[in-house]
């Protein structure tokens, strides 16, 4: 075979795409802007770099979606999920991953591949002929995008994403803070104390809110009039939708007792959670934001504990592109005017690190078999895997279709058995089914290697 399977973007499912499809035997070429072309988000050239938060979130594979995802990814030997695992921080229930690490241990598996090479060059049009795979993220590059534009013949979807702050952590006021997880999660005393709680009290919540809410924020250029993913909201979004709004989301008080006043409960809380190995830096949990720098240092003083706080890194927000997948893709990911050509990633309108990654897995192992002259059967909708590229590709609703994590709600119903009222029985029967079917179809394909 001398056809080389070329991938457009080196992120999460860029990088997937291309282990699956050379571990299947396919020659790849990924084709990566960065560090020639740099984005507002990106501060290295490395491939599968991460750009907002450090967590995969829940790993639960018995009673939550994406922990599902990770276990089916593992069972494909995704190479995203083994190499968070090997750069896993104690995060209680969830998967936090150390950044760099984890993207250079990528970039060194990915590069030492014997069938992928990594070109560092930007693309800007769609391809005319050959076996491609788009995966260039929310930060597409602007010709490219328009090229995708005129080629969909609409104008792509679009909406707002924000990043948090990252603090340093020998900056944090322990005095006033304390390190424990929700409910203190975690199966040891490192995951049960891997985030820092910044308490308030309802004067200072109040007080927060105030400034919140008066703060100077960035402005939106002329003509942009995209919405926020309900996932990313900038916490000031968050408060002009009602003064507690914080203190019911990431905010929230409960599962945590204060050390050095136990017998008085907080109003609401600030956490922070570990964001590298070495413990030196914690970024603000749910405190993405579109404040001005000098607002944010400010505002963010006001939280006890982080008075005298340092930032490595402010928040931000960016515009996050995706296409209208339901209308363009078929069940194959494939863009039906030029079926030629793949999409896989957040671009598909799928939201999060995994998910994406999760996308790249799959259009790697699709691209792969067709190059091999095979047939892939579809992977079952009732997996998490399956369930997802369902939803992009013709579940979901084209003239209302917004990025989606995934989530139970995409899963055809189950028998609960007299269990439907009980969240914990319904859920883990989606799972068990999933991991069956996830399994057997695993099982197709390697019988048809």
């Amino acid at each position: 075979m001398t056809d080389r399977l070329h991938i457009v973007g080196g992120g999460m499912a860029g990088s997937e795409a291309a282990w699956q499809a050379a571990n299947a035997g396919v020659p790849v070429t990924i084709h990566e802007m960065r560090p020639t072309v740099g984005t507002f988000a990106h501060r290295t050239g490395s491939l599968a770099e991460m750009v907002c938060s450090n967590s995969f979130r829940s790993d639960d594979d018995e009673q939550n979606a994406v922990g599902l995802l990770h276990w089916e990814m593992r069972a494909a030997g995704g190479l995203i999920m083994e190499m968070a695992d090997a750069h896993r921080l104690p995060a209680g229930g969830a998967l936090a991953v150390d950044r760099d690490p984890f993207a250079e241990a990528v970039t060194a598996r990915l590069r030492a591949h014997p069938l992928i090479e990594i070109v560092d060059e930007e693309v800007t049009a769609l391809p005319a002929s050959g076996h491609w795979i788009i995966a260039t993220g929310p930060l597409t590059g602007s010709a490219l995008a328009q090229s995708i534009a005129d080629e969909a013949g609409q104008e792509s979807l679009a909406f707002f994403d924000a990043i948090a702050p990252i603090v340093h952590a020998d900056t944090i006021d322990m005095g006033q803070a304390w390190r424990q997880s929700r409910y203190d999660k975690g199966d040891t005393e490192d995951e049960r104390t891997a985030y820092i709680n910044c308490p308030m009290d309802r004067e200072t919540y109040e007080a927060f809110i105030d400034a919140l809410l008066a703060a100077e924020k960035t402005e939106f250029k002329p003509g942009e009039t995209a919405g926020y993913f309900d996932g990313c909201l900038p916490i000031e979004v968050m408060a002009e939708r009602g003064r507690e709004t914080l203190r019911f989301g990431p905010m929230k008080p409960v599962g945590l007792t204060n050390p050095h006043d136990p017998q008085t409960k907080a109003y609401a809380v600030v956490q922070l959670r570990r964001d590298n190995a070495l413990g030196t830096l914690y970024n603000i949990v749910g405190f993405q934001t579109k404040m001005k720098y000098g607002a944010q240092k400010s505002v963010f003083a006001m939280i006890p504990g982080l008075q005298d706080a340092s930032f490595a890194r402010l928040g931000g927000i960016h515009r996050n592109t995706f296409i209208n997948s339901p209308t363009l893709l078929d069940a194959e990911m494939r863009l039906r005017s030029k079926p030629h050509i793949r999409f896989a990633g957040q671009i598909t309108g799928v939201e999060g690190y995994v998910e994406s990654a999760a996308m790249g897995l799959l259009a790697g192992r699709m691209a792969a078999a067709e190059m091999r002259g095979e047939s892939l059967p579809p992977a079952p909708g009732t997996t998490a895997m399956g369930a997802l590229v369902r939803h992009i590709t013709g579940g979901a609703d084209a003239k209302t279709f917004q990025p989606m994590n995934v989530n139970f709600g995409l899963f055809p119903p189950v028998d609960a058995r007299g269990g439907r009222r009980n969240r914990a029985t319904r859920y883990k029967l989606y799972t068990d089914r999933a991991k069956a079917d996830w399994t057997a179809w695993l099982g197709l394909r390697e019988a048809a290697e």
